[in-house]
């Protein structure tokens, strides 16, 4: 149960924090905006690497998570298959 609560409230943080880079990302000023994206897509790749995650650990095939990624099995095993018995 804790671990549950423990990403329940890791997923909020993270949401929240989307958020905000999101809303930074439309400033006039590009120092922030431009701050906000490259932050957004550590966000990104941190969240995929999480699903991919959670994905193999539900049985899915790196075929599966490939095709719902819109790229080739081979990049996604490639980018991922290090992560395999990490958890």
């Amino acid at each position: 149960m804790l671990t549950f609560l423990a990403a329940a409230y890791a997923d909020s943080v993270l949401v929240d924090e989307v958020a905000a880079q999101a809303e930074r990302s439309t400033s006039a000023d590009p120092e922030v905006g431009l701050r906000a994206v490259a932050r957004l897509r550590r966000l990104a790749e941190q969240l995929e690497a999480d699903q991919v995650a959670a994905a193999r650990r539900a049985g899915w095939t790196w075929q599966d998570i490939a095709l719902r990624l819109g790229v080739t099995k081979q990049t996604v095993h490639r980018k991922y298959r290090h992560r395999e018995g990490r958890q």
